[in-house]
């Protein structure tokens, strides 16, 4: 099987998203505890806002700011600046989204409107990985030799 053949929603995991209303501080133990390196900020309608990555959290603690006081949306990344995909996107293609944009994760949405997305998963640098590994176990005879 060839990765162009392949889709995301094949591969995607389930997203991690936080509130636009929430901290800083709230979005680095959500990272953390879901041992993740990026988060999709949505509205209060469940609507995409904007992506936060560890990188961005780092800038802001290196500054000494109070990561209680800041709202994530002062530091994250805001449509339309955004790098999307959607299930039915090839993997190829999505796995070049992540190293054209030199980023770790891309939320995937299902369109609802003009500029208006609903998070329904997230793809990774991890999920490329588990596709190639099972790409290659196809092509290795079905051996498993860690």
């Amino acid at each position: 099987m060839r990765m162009v053949e392949l889709t995301v929603g094949q591969y995607q995991s389930v997203p991690v998203v936080l509130d636009e209303r929430s901290s800083a501080y709230d979005a680095l133990v959500s990272l953390f505890m879901n041992n993740i390196g990026t988060l999709f900020v949505v509205s209060e309608g469940g609507l995409l806002e904007g992506v936060l990555s560890r990188k961005d959290l780092l800038k802001l603690a290196v500054g000494n700011t109070d990561m209680h006081v800041v709202p994530v949306g002062v530091v994250m990344t805001r449509m339309p600046n955004i790098i999307m995909t959607t299930p039915e996107e090839s993997l190829w293609m999505a796995a070049r989204k992540l190293t054209h944009h030199e980023i770790d994760g891309l939320p995937v949405v299902k369109k609802l409107g003009e500029d208006q997305y609903e998070v329904i998963g997230r793809f990774t640098k991890t999920n490329v990985a588990r596709a190639f590994v099972d790409i290659g176990y196809g092509y290795a005879g079905g051996e498993d030799n860690e």
